[in-house]
């Protein structure tokens, strides 16, 4: 009889513990535009480095240049365990192409390995400008700029055009004022 006890009471632990050890159903996966939002964190501070041809830019965080698109010139193939990178940079004049490859690809791997537990398999950059840092200055202008100046015209037109619409009501009424007596 406390065989069977003991038999019994064995089959309840096994299922219990095969049942805590089950993971439940699903996976993981990233957006592109996720991927490439780490890499132009990642990327934001490597010397040499002026720019993503119109995505980020060194050091503006959150400022979006020339584009409307953050993540232009950073094309990703995500996997479930993989990473493949793709870079159009801007470099700095006066810098090495390939220091600039070696730190790009070290921040990176440890930026995307860090935030999504994926791994860098293939970094693949093309630099497709050099400039001064005073050239590339000088050639930025801002998304948030040109709205900007948008929205003030936009403004100044609107204002413009309500005032000679009140002026227009204003004489209309004035006239009918003057034939209705």
């Amino acid at each position: 009889m406390s065989i069977e006890k003991t038999t019994t009471q064995e089959k309840t632990t096994t299922q219990n513990t095969a049942t805590e050890n089950r993971q439940p159903k699903g996976e993981l996966t990233f957006d592109d535009k996720v991927i490439q939002k780490v890499v132009g964190y990642a990327i934001e501070n490597v010397t040499g480095l002026l720019g993503v041809d119109g995505g980020f830019v060194a050091n503006i965080k959150n400022k979006i240049v020339n584009t409307d698109n953050p993540a232009d010139g950073i094309g990703v193939e995500v996997g479930k365990e993989q990473v493949a990178v793709d870079l159009d940079i801007i470099m700095e004049y006066g810098h090495n192409a390939h220091d600039i490859y070696k730190q790009l690809t070290e921040v990176i791997t440890k930026q995307i390995r860090e935030t999504t537990s994926l791994t860098l398999v293939e970094l693949n950059v093309e630099v497709v400008d050099i400039q001064t840092q005073k050239e590339f200055d000088a050639s930025q202008t801002s998304l948030q700029d040109r709205v900007t100046d948008a929205g003030s015209k936009i403004k100044e037109k609107t204002a413009d055009g309500v005032d000679a619409v009140k002026k227009t009501t204003s004489q209309a009424v004035n006239d009918d004022d003057n034939r209705v007596k």
